[in-house]
């Protein structure tokens, strides 16, 4: 039966007490069997101890190898900085440089065999001048003759110069319709601006091969700038409009000599100087009254050179027979010599000058 009063609301179902349970037995004192696995259960995968202390030797070896894959790389990357820009403390070349300066002495080798056949018909075989202006004047050569005006001269013509559309510089480059492409114009000018402290060697034009002279030996040429020259401050600039003459041009401007100035006399004739030895005073400046008497050898002058075959003062050249006077700066004491650039290889075209 049930009890009718245990629904009603307010009693509360009774709570009955955990039943009593007897005291547990005391813990053995033996310890607990353990159970264990074969190895072969207790390994995850197939990975046992010999295994995994492979992994970590490989792994260690791995770390190794890609710390050494890290160092090589830093050490091409460092070398490779230095072999493009140099290394400062030997003062090596960087490569873009070297590279530009091999362009710039290939260019100058095209432009010589452009110059010879086209432009020293008028302008000589040495710039000495002709039909056309003398182009080797270190004066002219100093600030007049730059890449620009040269560029502008032969884009256009000779009417650039003075606006002379009778003038007898005819158009070179192909956009005016000459012969030339802007590449062969670039040769060109780098061959005028070429300097005269390095030699540079003469390629056959069809085979581009080095020309052998009758002794075996390459064949080479020098450029015309002297990168030592500095004009007199007194001495007056070219201007830009100057056409020159027929015969060699319009003369530079020369210096004047001293009062009381030593002036020596020097003759070109038969292609040979007379004397071969001249003398002048140290420290002073003098003059040498320069007479060419030869006709249709491409002119002649004569420049001033150490013992070293240095220039040291580049004259003019005389293209047809007449009398100059060149002025020669102050010198110190030494033995020198006098040479006609056109003829530098004629014996009889070199002198001796002794400065005392």
């Amino acid at each position: 039966m049930t009890d009718p009063t245990r629904d009603r609301p307010g009693n509360e179902p009774e709570r009955r007490l955990p039943a009593r349970r007897p005291p547990s037995e005391p813990v053995p004192s033996r310890p607990v069997e353990r159970f264990t696995a074969p190895r072969q259960v207790r390994s995850i995968g197939g990975l046992t101890a010999e295994r995994a202390a492979k992994i970590v030797r490989q792994s260690g070896d791995a770390r190794w190898v890609a710390f050494l894959g890290v160092a090589i790389v830093a050490l091409f990357v460092i070398l490779y900085y230095f072999y493009e820009l140099g290394v400062p403390i030997i003062n090596t070349t960087p490569r873009l440089q070297a590279e530009a300066d091999n362009q710039q002495v290939t260019s100058i080798e095209r432009g010589y065999n452009l110059y010879e056949a086209n432009c020293a018909r008028c302008h000589g075989a040495s710039g000495q001048g002709g039909i056309g202006p003398v182009l080797n004047d270190q004066s002219k050569l100093f600030s007049h003759l730059n890449e620009q005006y040269i560029k502008n001269v032969l884009t256009v013509g000779g009417r650039y110069v003075c606006g002379n559309s009778k003038s007898l510089m005819p158009v070179w480059a192909d956009t005016n319709g000459g012969p030339l492409n802007y590449l062969q114009i670039a040769d060109i000018i780098a061959f005028i601006r070429a300097p005269s402290t390095q030699e540079f060697v003469q390629h056959d034009p069809q085979l581009n091969e080095p020309v052998m002279g009758p002794d075996g030996k390459v064949q080479t040429f020098k450029g015309w700038v002297d990168p030592s020259f500095k004009p007199e401050p007194s001495a007056s600039p070219f201007p830009d409009c100057w056409s020159g003459t027929a015969g060699g041009g319009t003369p530079a401007p020369q210096a004047t000599l001293p009062p009381n100035a030593t002036v020596d006399k020097l003759t070109a004739e038969n292609i040979a100087f007379s004397p071969l030895t001249l003398s002048a005073p140290a420290g002073k400046a003098f003059g040498i009254d320069f007479t060419m008497k030869d006709a249709g050898v491409g002119g002649h002058d004569a420049d001033i050179l150490k013992e070293d075959g240095t220039k040291i003062v580049d004259n003019p050249v005389v293209s047809e027979p007449g009398e100059t006077t060149y002025v020669i700066p102050a010198l110190p004491a030494g033995t020198y010599k006098y040479q006609c650039s056109v003829h530098p290889s004629v014996p009889n075209m070199n002198g001796t000058l002794t400065v005392k």
